[in-house]
C-alpha cells in the first residue's frame, strides 16, 4: 500500500463485488517519494488513523460516500466516539486496482480501462488548494486569473484563494505527475458526467474539512483525496484530512510533514538535490525506478526533533478533532519549539 500503512485483505474484491480489508497504520514516514525513512515518528500511525476515522464519519454525515467501515478494536468494528483509546487499524471496503502497464516508456491507460470494468480505483490524486504559497508548482502551471486573481503575475507572498482550485496528479505511476484537467479526464476511465461529479465531490470534501479546521482555529491550506468507482457510484477511498495528505496551519505555522521536508532541505541538501537529479534522470531515460539513480541515502534526524514532530501530530489531532485523544502540550508551544529547528 505504501510506506506509512499496510492494507491487509480480508475478502475479494472481484469484478462485480467490493472486498473488505483493514488498514494498519505505522509510525513510518516518507518525504520526497523516498519511501520508508530511517526513523519513525512515535504515535504517528494512531494519529493518522484517528483523524481519518473522524473525517470519514464527518463526510458520511454530510452525504459523501466513502469506503470506511469503522475503527478496529479487539477485532470489533467501532465508531470514533466508541473507542476507549487511540487505535491504528480501521476496516474499509476494497476495490480493484488493475495493473497499469508500462511499455516503451509509456503507461497504457487504454488497457487499464479495458481491465477496470465497473469496479476500479480511479488512477488520479484529486488535489484541492485553498492557498498558493511562494514556490508552489501551481504558479508555473496556472495563470493568476485561473485562480481568481487579477493581474498577470503571482504576488510574492502566500495567496489565500477566494475560491478553491482543483488540481490533478497521477496515482499509479512511479513518480507523481501533474496533469491538466483534459489529461486527467482522459486517464480517469470515467464518463464526462462522472468526471464532473468527481470534481464536485472533491470540492465538497474540501469544504467540510476546511469548515472543521476553521471551527478549531486552524487553517486548511490544501489536501488530496483518492476515489474509486463501483457500479456507477464514486466513493472517497484511502484516507482524507490527515497531516500526511493535507496541509494545515496554526497561527501561521504549518502542521504537516512539510516541517520535515524543509529540515532535510536545510540539513541534508546534498540528499534532497540527489533525489531531484535522480528523478530527472529516470524521466529522461523513461525508467520507472528513479531511486537506482540516487547514490545518496538520507540520514537519521535528531531524536529531539523527532519527539517534537510526534507531539505536533498528537496536539494537532487533538485540536482538529476537538477532543483530547492524545497526551500533548499546547499546539502553539510545540510549533514554536519545532520551528526553531528550521532557523
Amino acid at each position: 500500500m505504501g510506506s506509512v500503512k499496510e492494507l491487509v485483505l480480508e475478502s475479494g474484491p472481484a469484478d462485480t463485488i467490493l472486498g473488505t480489508g483493514k488498514f494498519v497504520f505505522s509510525n513510518d514516514f516518507s518525504v520526497f517519494d523516498w519511501g520508508k525513512m530511517p526513523d519513525i515518528i512515535l504515535l504517528k500511525g494512531r494519529v493518522l488513523c484517528m483523524m481519518a476515522a473522524f473525517n470519514f464519519e464527518l463526510l458520511e454525515k454530510n452525504a459523501v460516500k466513502t469506503h470506511y467501515l469503522g475503527l478496529l478494536e479487539n477485532g470489533l468494528t467501532r465508531k470514533f466516539e466508541e473507542v476507549s483509546e487511540p487505535l491504528n487499524e480501521m476496516r474499509v471496503m476494497v476495490t480493484r486496482k488493475p495493473e497499469l502497464e508500462f511499455k516503451k516508456g509509456v503507461y497504457d491507460y487504454a488497457r487499464f480501462r479495458k481491465k477496470a470494468g465497473e469496479n476500479f480505483l480511479v488512477p488520479l490524486e484529486i488535489i484541492f488548494r485553498n492557498s498558493v504559497p511562494v514556490g508552489s508548482s501551481v504558479r508555473k502551471r496556472f495563470k493568476p486569473p485561473k485562480a481568481g486573481l487579477k493581474g498577470k503575475n503571482w504576488p510574492d507572498k502566500n495567496v489565500r484563494l477566494e475560491k478553491p482550485i482543483i488540481d490533478f496528479s497521477t496515482k499509479l505511476e512511479a513518480k507523481d505527475r501533474y496533469l491538466s484537467e483534459k489529461e486527467a479526464f482522459k486517464i480517469s476511465c470515467l464518463s464526462k458526467e462522472k468526471f464532473s461529479e468527481l470534481k464536485g465531490i472533491a470540492l465538497k470534501v474540501n469544504k467540510i474539512i476546511t469548515g472543521q479546521a476553521e471551527r478549531q482555529g486552524l487553517e486548511h491550506e490544501d489536501g488530496k483525496i483518492e476515489m474509486f468507482y463501483f457500479r456507477g457510484e464514486l466513493f472517497v477511498a484511502d484516507v482524507a484530512g490527515t497531516f500526511d495528505e493535507n496541509r494545515f496551519s496554526f497561527a501561521g505555522k504549518e502542521i504537516s510533514k512539510e516541517v520535515i521536508r524543509q529540515y532535510y532541505k536545510k540539513s541534508q541538501p546534498e540528499w534532497a538535490d540527489a533525489v531531484e537529479k535522480a528523478k530527472a534522470m529516470a524521466e529522461k531515460k523513461k525508467d520507472r525506478d528513479w531511486k537506482k539513480y540516487c547514490k545518496i541515502e538520507p540520514k537519521s534526524l535528531p531524536p529531539a526533533m523527532l519527539e517534537l514532530v510526534s507531539e505536533m501530530y498528537c496536539a494537532g489531532a487533538n485540536r482538529y478533532c476537538g477532543k483530547e485523544i492524545f497526551s500533548a502540550r499546547g499546539l502553539g508551544e510545540i510549533l514554536e519549539k519545532l520551528y526553531s529547528w528550521r532557523e
